[in-house]
């Protein structure tokens, strides 16, 4: 279900409204196709997928959603192409040997809107689980641009929610140490934090204008090369990581986590899903119970959360909404 997991941390005062009131509220926010000279859409779609009718899925008293984003992909050879033309075309007609900045940025835009409604567009869908009672956001993605979007989608879909509470914010989760500090120190000494071993993946950058690049995949870590590559200035940007021999993942610099994987000990004695199951719930039970389990001791392992740290609050055009 998530691969990759991005953390946040929902504001203390935060209660989960009434899911049939949430909903109600997705609802209206339900993901449109983009029109024709549009060049993005986003909005909520159910995430048990086509077998699924509800926007706010709730297992065991976690909520997943999921917010479907369309693009229109524009080649931006196309459209340098097509200003190009229509500067050589205006030099042409006027006698003009020179171009406006304002005329160039009228003929891009005209290009762009012609050029939209040919673009073939791309769709992506992106996870969100509300765990209320731990206070945490997680989004399925390891953007951080893509991250703000989902969670300003949700801030606007809360703030519909009649009766709910006027004040809601989301941090990103901060901790006390870096990623890039603790997989530096923990490849150095080669010891791993308690619940984790360290596996056979990993990646290393200088952190100047070269970023010089060296990558182990597949391969033991436990080598003079790796402390020595840190001693030389490199830093740890991705380290692959195993958890109580449960879940395994890649740590990123920015604490993030992807190529989340269950391991065999977790699958054992699962059901398959019959006929009309579309083994949603199961799955949506397995990965938040192990997330669950494994968010704190990776916090920890990583120094611990920062406290008191400022919140992204409700965007201006939603802030005097019920809420």
């Amino acid at each position: 279900m998530f691969k990759t997991a991005s953390f946040f941390r929902i504001a203390a005062d935060f209660v989960m409204p009434p899911l049939d009131a949430f909903e109600e509220a997705l609802q209206a926010q339900r993901f449109v196709p983009c029109g024709a000279t549009q060049p993005e859409s986003h909005g909520w779609v159910p995430p048990r997928g086509k077998k699924g009718n509800l926007l706010a899925e709730s297992v065991g008293g976690q909520v997943i959603l999921s917010l479907c984003t369309e693009r229109r992909a524009l080649p931006a050879s196309a459209v340098k192409a097509g200003v190009e033309e229509k500067i050589e075309r205006y030099m042409k007609e006027t006698g003009n040997e020179r171009v406006g900045a304002k005329i160039k940025k009228e003929f891009k835009e005209e290009v762009v809107l012609d050029l939209l409604p040919r673009a073939f567009t791309k769709k992506s869908s992106t996870l969100v689980w509300i765990d209320a009672a731990r206070k945490l956001l997680v989004v399925g993605t390891g953007s951080l641009t893509g991250a703000d979007k989902v969670v300003t989608a949700l801030v606007e879909a809360l703030a519909a929610v009649p009766g709910a509470a006027p004040a809601l914010g989301f941090k990103p989760v901060q901790t006390k140490t870096s990623a890039a500090v603790s997989m530096s120190q923990w490849l150095s000494t080669r010891e791993a934090p308690m619940n984790f071993t360290v596996d056979r993946d990993c990646e290393l950058k200088t952190p100047d204008e070269h970023k010089s690049t060296v990558r182990y995949s597949r391969h033991t870590l436990e080598i003079e090369e790796v402390p020595q590559h840190i001693a030389a200035g490199k830093v740890p940007t991705q380290l692959a990581l195993t958890w109580n021999d449960r879940l395994s993942f890649v740590l990123t610099e920015a604490a993030q986590i992807k190529r989340i994987q269950l391991l065999d000990v977790v699958l054992e004695g699962v059901d398959k899903p019959g006929k009309d199951d579309d083994g949603f719930d199961t799955d949506a039970a397995i990965i938040t119970g192990e997330l669950s389990g494994l968010i704190p001791d990776l916090l920890e392992a990583l120094g611990g959360e920062m406290e008191d740290q400022p919140v992204t609050a409700v965007p201006a055009e939603t802030a005097d909404a019920p809420f």
